[in-house]
Formats: structure tokens, sequence, C-alpha cells
């Protein structure tokens, strides 16, 4: 599995995730929603890069342009809620792309007992496809890999897998790396942080995604 961190660069990605972070932002839910949305579209874009290309013949007003565009099916997965808002950015670019959803929770507890529970999943075929595996959050990389299984039972296998996240703890990559050893799956990361705390939660981290976005859950 290849890993990128945008992060590493010095680009507008650091700003919207300073403000992610900020216990002060986080009290303006809409503008952390809009900050995750920023960052899935400037994700989506640099993952443009990587996308199969031909060129097409354009017809304009005045005659026609050559133009290279996109070959790939794009099939942008998410897991329900927390992802809502940067699954958007993925769409925000790749418009024409099908979408995929799986409900998936963790019971509160320890991080060397969590339990993780799928209830609810909606998704188009993806063999062929070129999916991204869209969530904010890669802590132990448990819920993921769960969701990403679960998605395959919907039918076929996709060409290429991109897993998208806003921030990625060094203990949730390498579990990805074990579960995705092969070339065909690429992790994009706006963050990486070195650790989680004793309820698996990514240190510094920012919270909990889910309820910054849309309330706290009972």
């Amino acid at each position: 599995m290849k890993v990128i961190n945008l992060g590493a660069d010095n680009t507008a990605i650091n700003t919207f995730m300073a403000q992610l972070r900020d216990v002060n932002y986080q009290q303006n839910r809409a503008l952390f929603r809009h900050n995750l949305t920023r960052i899935g579209r400037a994700m989506a874009y640099e993952l443009s890069r990587t996308l199969r290309y031909s060129v097409k013949t354009i017809q304009t007003p005045l005659g026609t342009k050559d133009t290279p565009t996109y070959d790939d099916r794009i099939v942008v997965g998410t897991v329900l809620r927390a992802g809502l808002a940067f699954h958007e950015g993925f769409l925000d670019v790749f418009e024409g792309a099908d979408s995929a959803f799986v409900a998936a929770y963790r019971e509160e507890g320890s991080k060397d007992d969590l339990k993780i529970h799928l209830e609810y999943i909606a998704s188009p075929r993806l063999d062929g496809a070129t999916f991204l595996m869209v969530d904010p959050m890669l802590a132990t990389g448990g819920s993921i890999e769960l969701a990403y299984k679960a998605f395959l039972t919907t039918g076929g296998r996709p060409d290429h897998v991109h897993v998208c996240v806003a921030i990625a703890a060094e203990e949730g990559i390498a579990h990805l790396q074990r579960v995705f050893p092969t070339d065909d799956v690429t992790l994009w990361c706006a963050a990486v942080d070195p650790a989680l705390d004793e309820r698996a939660y990514i240190v510094p981290g920012l919270g909990d995604a889910g309820d910054l976005s849309f309330g706290a859950k009972l």
C-alpha cells in the first residue's frame, strides 16, 4: 500500500486542518463540516492526477478542442455518519461518481477490546471501478477494514482502491498496510498523528468528527 501524506507539504490543506483541530473553531459546527468538505475537495484534486486519461474531441460554439479527461468509473464510499461532509468534497470534484454507504459504529471501551458493528449498506457493484473509501479518521483501521469487506459483498472487486482520510494514526496506517499489502491500494491523508489513547482516539487528533459535525449521539 502506498501512503501519501498531503500534510507534509505547505498548502491550504494545513490551514483547513488547523481549523478542524482548534477547539475554538470547533464551536462552529457549519465551519467544521465546511472544512471537511474543503479537505475532501483538495484531496480529490490531488488524487485525480493518478487516474487514467484519454483525449476526447469537445465541440465548442466556435470549433473543436481535443482535451484529456479521465476514464475511470469512480465510486465514492463512506461510513455513516462522520464521513458525510468529507464525502461531499469528493463528489464536488467527481460529480458523475456513484456513491456507496455503510453504517458502522464501535462500542465505547478500551482500545484492546473494541467491537465494531455494521448495520446498513447501500452500494453499486465495484467490479472494475476506482473505489474511494473516504472517512475523516483512521484510528485503529478496524472500521475501514470491516467497511471495505462489507462493500465487497455487493459484487465485484475494484481495479484500484484509494483510502482517503483527514487524520491517520500511525497505528492505523500499519494495520492497513497489513490488510492491503499490494500496490493497487493507496492511502491519502491530510495529517499523520503519532498515537492512540486508551479509548482508541487519535492523539492529538481533533475529537469525534461525527459529533462535531452533527451533534452528540446518545
